[in-house]
């Protein structure tokens, strides 16, 4: 697991206003939490941060702060990242929370999945590759920390899948997700339909004038055959 340290500054005040004034500096608010106990309210370079997540631990990188200024001198801390806040449009971060840890207590922490492989039912079948969980949550000990799990899915046919028991993880890492749940899976390739056929009824012009002719032929007929005993009645 990779280490990094990260240069941090104790933070007197707090609240949005200050977090405001802080970015505005090109600095950025952080609290280190540990076991219930009162937080640390920090500050740092958002620059020097986001080279923290610049390796193959990506959130899960160990860090140790050397922690500047303050009433009273803090020893450093070793913390792994709990929480990074994102503003919604532009994703810059806005905060972070650490987790105080200890080298020598396990902890629980989510670790990407890495599919390895073409599998033979999408390479010589054409199906798909549905990928269902890209995190395992496992517990170890934070010098333990995989940067990813690896799964070869290159053997799957089409309805085959892997599972969590199926994975191997390294030695002094417990996974805490249930066997039976499904990593990845391939299935059968999509078959669009092809649109049904809508048969819409035409009426021809000649058809519907002549329908119309005959009707009107008939309201004559039947007006012609009202008025043709009143005729005979004038005649006597």
């Amino acid at each position: 697991m990779e280490k990094t340290i990260l240069k941090v500054q104790v933070r007197e005040e707090v609240g949005k206003g200050i977090a405001k004034r802080l970015r505005g500096k090109g600095l950025m608010p952080a609290v280190v939490y540990k076991d219930g106990k009162s937080a640390v309210h920090l500050q740092m370079s958002v620059k020097e941060f986001e080279q923290t997540l610049h390796t193959k631990a990506g959130e899960n990188v160990l860090i140790t702060l050397q922690i500047e200024g303050g009433s009273k001198q803090l020893k450093d801390k070793t913390v792994i990242i709990k929480e990074i806040q994102h503003e919604p449009i532009k994703d810059a971060i806005l905060h972070v929370d650490f987790n105080e840890i200890s080298l020598t207590e396990t902890i629980k922490v989510d670790v990407p999945v890495v599919l390895k492989g073409e599998p033979a039912g999408v390479k010589q079948d054409g199906g798909v590759l549905d990928f269902v969980i890209r995190q395992l949550h496992v517990e170890c000990l934070p010098t333990n920390i995989p940067e990813g799990i690896d799964i070869d899915v290159s053997l799957l046919k089409i309805g085959d899948s892997v599972m969590v028991k199926n994975a191997v993880f390294p030695e002094g890492v417990k996974v805490l997700n249930e066997p039976e749940l499904i990593v990845a899976i391939v299935k059968p390739p999509h078959v669009e339909k092809p649109p049904e056929e809508v048969v819409e009824e035409v009426t021809e012009p000649e058809l519907i004038r002549k329908e119309k002719a005959k009707e009107e032929e008939e309201e004559a007929e039947a007006l012609k055959a009202k008025e043709e005993p009143a005729k005979q009645k004038e005649t006597k």
